[in-house]
């Protein structure tokens, strides 16, 4: 430790000097010091209803002050009265309020001293008031004559002020005061000139004294006005009061200031207070005050009166309104003046206050002491309470100043300064310690101190010393002193580490030393990671009514994490933790959520996250976004016959510029109550200049456009209404229209309302035949059509149609073509013929009808067909007419959808808008023969373990001479793999059933049935099945198929007496697992007869027909519903053996499909795995013609038609009795 503070080099030291020490360092109270006032009682009252009074002087000092006091600059005795209570250890005294007190009035003053001085005081004064009374005198009354000064003296009993005075009745009803009737600031009532009314026997002065909570009242004192009249006046009492009063008038007089103060005098006033100067005048009239200020300054402000001008007042008086005032009394009679001379004064005030202080031994002492007033202040000096004696005083002294050199240890003491004039005295005292002693370190050893990182940290070393001391840090095991620019020392000995880091960590040492000895402690530091906060979303941009959740992330040091807090403010205001606004906005710690967010709720939230060593701040500035408000003062300029320029002011765009302006008008003379967008303004223009109609009683409204949306509309603006003009266009759209061959229907789009331009509006129509040089033909019609009637049939016609109202005609109109009424044509095409494509297509030819037979405008051509018997078995048929229809001037077209084998007739007509035209002579033409279409069913009759028999019908439609029937099979199972497919051919078109053999047991096929005739086969008819299982006998059978939804199933036709194997499997068949399987025997015959007599019942008979019944309805459905077989992905092995006869067709033109029938087209075949493929054709969808029927699907193609349905029903087969349902494809 010697080492450490003997060390020399760069150190940290800090220098107190002399002075700056005694004013900068309390003295640690285990130092011996001279003692010093801490507390004191000033200018105390003991009011009557206050239980007791204390005189406080509280001093603090070593060795422990002691405490002794004086009155009116004698010594008193606290011990000298009983009511008197001192404190142990302090100067405080207790006055009790008993009996009589007046004897403690007086002024105190306290001395606390010990063995190194003494110190004073000020002075206290205690003021012991007595209760105010007026007293009992009898007051006689004043009689006096009308026009007379009278003077009502009020007399107020001394008392603590303020004091208020004031003049009632005794119903205390206050007497008006005016210009002839006032009170004095001495309270006494004046009257200018006395009037009858005056008179009255209960004018009384009441005293109030606040402080005192007392309101004391003088006796009723009684006035009494006579009326003056002269001996030998006989006149009326209104001619003796103008003679009184003439008698009476006289000039103003003062009678404040009295007039034995002479015309001037003298006012003192103390600066900051108040001056009131007074003038009250009698005479008749009633004189008028004034005030002027003779000399010195003019005030900056007129100077305030009151009491009717009878009093100046003057606040907070300053050196400036020093000078003279005079007041003026004025009547018809004369006037009256005073001056006042007016002097500021002011009490003693500090300019240098005298400074103790710690000081060593051998320095010296200067002591100053100023003060200023008016008059000006007298200073004396005294020591430890007692003045100074200048003969025995080692030290200089003056008023001013008190100096000292070499001090020494006992010239410790109190000096006091006491400054007074007339108006007060001030006191200031100096505590001079003069000490020598080893540096005092008052801050504890081993203090811990922590921060975080960046933040300044501060390690106390508060050390007295007298001689100053020398101050230094270490750290750890350092000897050295710290001296980087991070580390600063300040007066107090505190060391401050700046924007610490994590290794400012560790143990710091203090070290103080002055020559008379040393000091040391150590603390420790602990840095602290600061904490991190982050707002999310920052800056959030919310549309009104849309919620939003900011959420206030943060990072701290686990050492904190128990004085770690969180809380939300907005835009400077701290929210509670709670919920606010019935539950709209809600704080959950770190979760600030708003629902149903307002234009209020947008402002800069801030989250603050504290800890007992740092509190950090994140922000996020919600901006609320809303439709702008509407906009406002919609004013009209420029008005013109055909504009207006509108104006208005723009409302709050709520963070959301506005974008533009749309202008609505509405106007009553033809669509009232109707508002129409006009125009649009960009931006943030707030005017444009309006084109307006003629004719038309506008009136305007404006709606802003931000991204947000539309705001409300604002107020309409005024109405504007515009001068009629003639029309600026002509009606539009115009055609002709006709049912009647010799008839033409003009009709055209009438005009707006807006479009009108004023009254009586009509349209001027002219026609003449196109291509005959005749006159315009003119009709003025007010609808928007005209009929001509007895037209040639279909002939062109020039039109014009021109609007015209009472003011003019619209501009010259535009020619239309129109043509008169049409007529069907009354001609057939020729040339008709057909070319067979195949077996469902052929293509018709024809030669059109000339366009004069056509009688209108061509629509296209129609083509009709009818069967007229079958090449198969030469039956004739009924015919059933179907047609196309082929738009446009064209001689061909494509007929789809024939019937194979079959005899047809064709025929051909032109039509236009009014109708069909003849047909022409039929042709006769037939279809090749075609592929059979799929046989009407296909079941499993018999099968066991590895045999089957099929049985399948005809085809629907055989489409020619059946040649025979090819049958497929191939083995199936669950997964995609399929067995290779087997065919037969079955030569005799007679046979429908067949046995095959060869099959393995347990295994599930699938088999396929097609007709075939010249031209090839057509689609198979499928089915599935399952053989029989190896050991298995007898014959199996099975029933149709069981709905999921039933508990039970009756099985019929069994032997009596047989054993069977029931088995109950999945139709669609997806593994060979049944789903229950178990064997029964039926009973022998020896239990029929128990039932013999039931059959013969009629409930069995009823019960019987309702199964029977019940079961035709079920087959009835079964066989009308398309059975479904499974979906198998057997791809390209199947054989679908497509129509030979299909082929592309390209550029040919199919028309519009009818059949009385409805039957749809024949198209594609389906695959054996339920897929549809479009027939292999290249014809476009615009090579067909329009039908009835939406006949094409969306690649053009024809949908299937014709096509056979297929049969449901039960499967019986020979076989095992591990027979199994079918599966339908």
């Amino acid at each position: 430790m010697e080492m450490l503070l003997s060390t020399k080099g760069i150190t940290i030291c800090l220098f107190f000097f002399v002075l700056s020490l005694a004013a900068a360092i309390e003295i640690p109270l285990s130092v011996a010091q001279l003692p010093i006032i801490t507390e004191q009682s000033h200018t105390q009252v003991a009011y009557p209803f206050d239980e007791d009074f204390t005189i406080k002087c509280e001093a603090r000092g070593n060795p422990q002050p002691t405490f002794n006091w004086t009155k009116d600059g004698k010594p008193f005795d606290l011990l000298s009265d009983p009511r008197i209570v001192a404190s142990n250890n302090s100067g405080t005294f207790v006055i009790q309020n008993r009996g009589i007190i007046t004897s403690f009035q007086g002024k105190y003053r306290c001395f606390a001293s010990n063995v190194l001085g003494t110190a004073m005081s000020e002075e206290i004064e205690l003021i012991v008031p007595s209760v105010p009374k007026f007293p009992k005198e009898k007051i006689e009354p004043l009689d006096v004559e009308h026009g007379d000064s009278v003077i009502l003296h009020c007399n107020p009993p001394k008392g603590i002020p303020p004091l208020h005075i004031y003049w009632m009745n005794i119903d205390l009803q206050h007497i008006p005061q005016d210009e002839r009737v006032s009170m004095s600031l001495k309270g006494d009532l004046y009257f200018a000139n006395v009037e009858e009314n005056d008179s009255r026997s209960d004018y009384c002065c009441f005293a109030a004294f606040p402080r005192l909570r007392t309101i004391v009242q003088k006796m009723p004192m009684t006035l009494k006005v006579s009326r003056f009249k002269h001996a030998n006046d006989s006149g009326s009492p209104n001619a003796a009061v103008t003679k009184a009063n003439f008698i009476k008038e006289r000039k103003p007089k003062l009678l404040i200031p009295p007039e034995s103060a002479g015309s001037s005098s003298s006012v003192t006033v103390i600066k900051g207070g108040v001056l009131l100067l007074e003038c009250i005048a009698e005479g008749l009239p009633t004189p008028h005050l004034s005030w002027v200020k003779v000399t010195g300054n003019l005030p900056k402000d007129e100077p305030e009166t009151e009491n009717f001008g009878k009093i100046l007042k003057i606040d907070q008086v300053t050196a400036a309104d020093e000078g003279t005032y005079q007041c003026t009394a004025s009547n018809p009679m004369g006037r009256a003046k005073h001056e006042f001379h007016v002097h500021v004064e002011e009490p003693p005030r500090w300019i240098k206050e005298p400074e103790g202080g710690v000081y060593s031994v051998g320095t010296n002492l200067v002591l100053l002491c100023e003060a200023i007033g008016n008059p000006e202040p007298t200073i004396q000096w005294k020591l430890n309470g007692m003045p100074i004696d200048s003969r025995t005083f080692r030290g200089r002294i003056s008023a001013r100043e008190i100096s000292l050199t070499n001090l020494q240890l006992h010239d410790s003491a109190v000096y006091q300064c006491e400054a007074s004039n007339k108006h007060g005295t001030i006191l200031a005292s100096a505590n001079v310690n003069v000490l020598n002693i080893a540096p005092l370190i008052l801050t504890s050893d081993g203090e811990n101190y922590a921060t975080v990182v960046g933040y300044s940290a501060f390690l106390h070393c508060e050390i007295f010393a007298s001689p100053a001391a020398d101050i230094r840090w270490t750290k750890d095991d350092s000897i050295e002193p710290l001296s980087a620019l991070r580390y600063e020392l300040n007066k107090n000995g505190t060391l401050e580490i700046k924007e610490t880091k994590k290794e400012d960590s560790g143990s710091y040492a203090c070290w103080a030393a002055n020559s008379v000895g040393k000091r040391a402690i150590t603390a420790n530091l602990d840095i602290r990671d600061a904490t991190k906060l982050v707002v999310t979303p920052k800056n959030p941009r919310v549309l009104k009514s849309h919620s939003i959740l900011l959420k206030c992330q943060s990072e701290y040091d686990s050492h904190l994490k128990h004085s770690f807090k969180l809380s939300w403010r907005k835009d400077g205001d701290e929210l509670p933790f709670n919920s606010t606004e019935y539950g709209r906005v809600i704080l959950d710690r770190d979760t600030l959520f708003i629902s149903s967010v307002t234009l209020e709720d947008q402002g800069v939230y801030t989250c603050v996250a504290s800890t007992s060593l740092d509190s950090v701040t994140a922000t996020s500035q919600l901006v609320v976004l809303d439709v702008p408000d509407p906009p406002e003062d919609l004013q009209l300029s420029e008005n013109q016959n055909r504009s207006v320029r509108l104006s208005w002011k723009a409302g709050a765009s709520h963070n959301s510029p506005v974008n533009e302006s749309i202008i609505e008008f509405e106007e009553n003379r033809w669509e009232p109550g109707r508002w129409q967008e006009l125009t649009r303004a960009p931006g943030n223009d707030t005017t444009a200049l309006l084109s307006l109609a003629p004719y038309m009683n506008y009136q305007f409204r404006v709606t802003s456009v931000n991204a947000v949306g539309r705001s409300q509309p604002s107020k309409p603006s005024l109405r504007y209404a515009t001068p009629p003009a003639a029309p600026d266009k002509n009606p539009e759209n115009i055609r002709v229209e006709a049912s009647e061959p010799n008839e033409m229907v003009m009709k055209w789009e009438p005009l707006k309302p807006a479009e009108r331009n004023g009254p009586g509006l009509e349209y001027k129509v002219s026609w003449r035949q196109r291509g005959v040089e005749a006159d315009w033909n003119e009709e003025m019609v007010k609808k928007h059509s005209l009929t001509l009637r007895n037209t040639p049939t279909f002939v062109p016609y020039e039109i014009k149609v021109q609007a015209v109202n009472n003011l003019g005609s619209g501009p010259e109109p535009n020619v239309t073509i129109g043509y008169s009424g049409e007529d069907v044509p009354d001609a057939a095409p020729s040339g008709v013929s057909v070319d067979v494509v195949n077996s469902t297509l052929v293509k018709v030819f024809w030669f059109g009808i000339p366009r004069d037979r056509v009688r209108g405008h061509l629509r296209g051509y129609k083509v009709s067909w009818w069967k007229t018997k079958s090449m198969l078995d030469g039956k004739r048929h009924h015919p059933e007419k179907h047609f196309l229809t082929f738009v446009g001037d064209r001689n061909y077209g494509m007929i789809p959808g024939l019937e194979p084998f079959s005899e047809f007739r064709l025929t051909v007509l032109a039509y236009n808008a009014k109708g069909d035209g003849p047909e022409s002579s039929p042709v006769v033409f037939e279809t090749p023969e075609g592929v059979p279409e799929q046989p009407r069913f296909l079941r499993i009759l018999n099968f066991d373990k590895d045999s089957v028999t099929l049985s399948w019908g005809l085809p629907k439609r055989a489409n020619g001479h059946l040649t025979g029937y090819i049958l497929q099979y191939q083995i199936i199972n669950e997964t995609h793999e399929i067995g290779p497919l087997n065919d037969i051919s079955v030569a005799n078109r007679s046979t429908l059933s067949w046995r095959l053999s060869g099959l393995s047991s347990s295994t599930k096929y699938k088999f396929y049935v097609k007709a075939c005739t010249v031209k090839g086969c057509g689609k198979p008819v499928t089915e599935e099945g399952l053989t029989m299982a190896q050991g298995s006998k007898g014959i199996g059978k099975i029933s149709e198929a069981v709905k999921p939804t039933q508990k039970f199933h009756p099985i019929e036709a069994l032997e009596p007496g047989t054993e069977y194997t029931v088995r109950l499997v999945t139709k669609n068949w997806v593994d060979n697992n049944s789903i229950f399987e178990d064997v029964i025997e039926t009973r022998g015959r020896a239990y029929a007869g128990i039932y013999d007599g039931i059959s013969t019942q009629g409930w069995f008979i009823g019960l019987m027909c309702a199964i029977a019944l019940l079961t035709l309805l079920l087959l009835t459905v079964c066989f009308v519903r398309r059975n479904k077989g499974g979906k198998y992905s057997v791809k390209e092995k199947e054989d679908l053996h497509p129509d030979p006869e299909a082929q592309s067709i390209k550029d040919e033109i199919f028309g519009e499909y009818s059949d009385s029938d409805e039957k749809p087209l024949k198209g594609s075949l389906q695959s054996i795995n339920g897929d549809i493929k479009a027939t292999e054709s290249a014809d476009s969808l615009v090579d067909y013609g329009e039908g009835e029927h939406g006949m094409f699907n969306e690649d053009g193609s024809f949908i299937g038609a014709y096509s056979g349905s297929k049969e449901k029903g039960s499967v019986e087969s020979t076989g095992s009795s591990t027979a199994t349902f079918p599966l339908h494809a």
